[in-house]
């Protein structure tokens, strides 16, 4: 009766172990996935060194930019368009490409310069939006005013009641 009790126990243990791996191993193949998942789309900024605030009809201004992205996926590309809303000038790129409102044109490189030329005596605003083929994008304003605008016209308003030490 021992040797019968021995070899049900064994059986019972072999059969729940089996179980067991049978129960591991579906659950693997199950939670697998063939497909990889590989980030495409990074956020990106543009920097732009200073640039002046004021310009007169004629005058070119340069407008360093450097795309700085936060990850490199070999299949993004950038295009850059801009629209002035203010003003009238025309946008150029380093490599001479006159830009017309709002179409878009392929940046091929991450460093690139602009140069905004004013044609009228006004003020001159325009957006620049830099896009990927991911749907991001980055938007830079410039804003620049007209230099024979005298700063005479300021008023200086002064905040408290200020009265004058003596000596």
């Amino acid at each position: 009766m021992n040797i019968l009790n021995n070899r049900n126990k064994r059986t019972s243990i072999f059969k729940a172990v089996a179980l067991c791996l049978i129960a591991a191993m579906s659950f693997t193949l199950v939670s697998c996935d063939d497909d990889m998942d590989i980030q495409q789309s990074y956020p990106f900024t543009v920097e732009v060194m200073t640039v002046p605030n004021k310009v007169v009809k004629g005058q070119t201004v340069e407008i360093r930019c450097e795309l700085k992205k936060e990850g490199d996926f070999s299949g993004t590309l950038y295009t850059i368009r801009y629209f002035q809303f203010e003003g009238e000038g025309s946008l150029k790129m380093d490599n001479g490409i006159t830009f017309l409102p709002n179409d878009r044109y392929l940046l091929e490189n991450e460093k690139f310069r602009l140069y905004y030329t004013a044609a009228g005596d006004e003020a001159h605003n325009f957006i620049v939006v830099v896009e990927d083929n991911f749907s991001n994008s980055y938007e830079l304003e410039f804003d620049f005013n007209n230099r024979n605008v005298k700063d005479d016209d300021l008023t200086i308003v002064p905040i408290g009641n200020f009265s004058p030490l003596l000596k």
